[in-house]
């Protein structure tokens, strides 16, 4: 652990022109031993290669790019990349997919997947989402859509080479209205999605499935996680493909608008179709009391499950984050000659969405359901109206520590703050990167682990865009 917190070096790519608005950027990865991202603009797209030091060796122009792009995600191998992408066109949007070298070039042309009629009012960026199996030889695309009841699915299965292996339609009809969560793709290809029911003003789960979906079925097979009368929320689900299960963790209440009163945890045996090793770990006086909240009762109800890291021992730590956001009527009333995306009246009040990540916690417990140890990683971070997008963390995964980083705005100028946590749960901090109005403004949470001891995060200063490769 000691190694994480010791030893960083900071190297800054060259900036390029960025407009915030409007643009897109993504760390790629590592290919053939450059490092490559993305950024986009209204002059164009383009990948850039960077060498070890960060020194910018090539920029290529992804001249096959439609002028409208409704989202992007890259899939980094060894010696290609593989790159998803919604194009914008005449009263539809259409997914693709195109296949590049090490080098940027195209490999294979690329293919539509799955288009969808967008709304009257223009296209939004919920039309279809994609999962990577985690050997990376498979991708679904895929819609979901919930409909009361009703869970309808639609899904195109492509190979690493950009073939398509398996066109998929199914359905699934549940108890009452039915929620979709996170996808997950097995290495085997079998498609996995959890379904809720809400109930309450909180919309916690009285019943909690996961559907399979194996390569060629047309039938989803639902296995329910038993709540025993208790209420799920914030559930997380992670593939171990070593030992073909799914491990399901979040948090439980015992009332359908009540308070979180413990961790809910176990896994899906995919030999058996079963839930096994499930658990209800209350929370205990000792942890209620390390929380920085006043009231203990409602200490945990904001968190919100973000990764979940099963020990080869069948232990598990849980990782959660403090999050929540409100909307607000702003206090101020716009004169005339006021005008915005919208025009509110003279003395009509729009309103104001405010972010707010707060603390980070992590649970260890061991294969019996008993808690080693809890630590608080203690943040504060407000921000209006951009999304949270400097907010929160990223999260390092060395196998035997875990880092985050993150911008900590409790200073005249925000810094960005290293908390590492060893194998007993003790934390440690320490500055990352001095202060100063020459150091651009880190996103952490849209960086990348690229390697096992490195990381890329994305930086901005006024309209230009850089990345910062921290070496521990």
């Amino acid at each position: 652990m000691t190694e994480i917190a010791k030893a960083q070096e900071v190297l800054y790519s060259p900036y390029a022109k960025y407009d915030q608005k409007g643009g897109d950027f993504a760390v790629v990865g590592k290919i053939n031993g450059l490092l490559y991202t993305y950024r986009a603009s209204s002059d164009g797209f383009y990948l850039d290669a960077f060498n070890d030091s960060m020194g910018r060796v090539a920029t290529v122009i992804l001249d096959f790019f439609p002028s409208k792009i409704n989202e992007t995600r890259f899939v980094a191998y060894a010696n290609k990349i593989m790159v998803l992408y919604q194009a914008v066109e005449t009263g539809k949007v259409v997914q693709y997919a195109a296949l590049l070298d090490d080098a940027g070039r195209l490999l294979k042309k690329p293919i539509a997947l799955a288009s969808a009629k967008t709304g009257w009012l223009g296209p939004t960026r919920d039309y279809f989402s994609s999962v990577v199996s985690d050997d990376k030889k498979s991708i679904m695309i895929y819609s979901a859509s919930d409909k009361g009841s009703d869970l309808t699915f639609d899904g195109t299965i492509i190979d690493d080479e950009l073939n398509i292996v398996q066109k998929q339609h199914a359905a699934y009809h549940g108890d009452n209205s039915v929620v979709h969560g996170e996808a997950i793709l097995g290495n085997d290809k079998t498609f996995y999605v959890p379904v809720f029911t809400t109930t309450g003003s909180k919309n916690f789960a009285d019943q909690l499935w996961l559907l399979a979906l194996p390569v060629g079925a047309n039938k989803f097979n639902p296995t329910e996680f038993p709540l025993d009368n208790m209420f799920a929320a914030s559930s997380y689900m992670r593939m171990d493909n070593v030992n073909n299960r799914i491990y399901i963790g979040g948090f439980y209440s015992d009332k359908k608008a009540g308070n979180y009163e413990g961790v809910l945890f176990g896994y899906y045996d995919v030999a058996t179709q079963s839930i096994q090793n499930r658990k209800m770990i209350q929370f205990d006086a000792q942890l209620r009391a390390a929380t920085s909240d006043k009231n203990k009762k409602r200490a945990f109800n904001d968190f919100v499950v973000r990764q979940l890291i099963v020990r080869n021992d069948g232990g598990f730590v849980l990782i959660s984050e403090d999050y929540y956001m409100t909307i607000r009527n702003a206090t101020y009333a716009p004169g005339w000659g006021y005008y915005s995306m919208y025009y509110y009246g003279p003395y009509s009040m729009p309103s104001i969405r405010e972010y707010n990540y707060n603390d980070i916690m992590a649970l260890a417990y061991n294969a019996e359901g008993t808690r080693e140890w809890s630590s608080f990683v203690r943040k504060s971070q407000y921000s209006q109206e951009d999304g949270g997008m400097f907010s929160s963390y990223a999260l390092l995964n060395t196998g035997g520590a875990i880092g985050f980083l993150y911008n900590d705005y409790n200073t005249n100028h925000s810094r960005i703050q290293l908390a590492t946590i060893d194998g007993s749960g003790q934390v440690n901090m320490r500055s990352m990167a001095a202060e100063g109005n020459t150091d651009p403004d880190w996103l952490p949470r849209s960086g990348k682990q690229v390697a096992a001891r490195e990381m890329v995060i994305p930086c901005f200063r006024k309209k230009q865009i850089c990345f910062a490769k921290i070496v521990f």
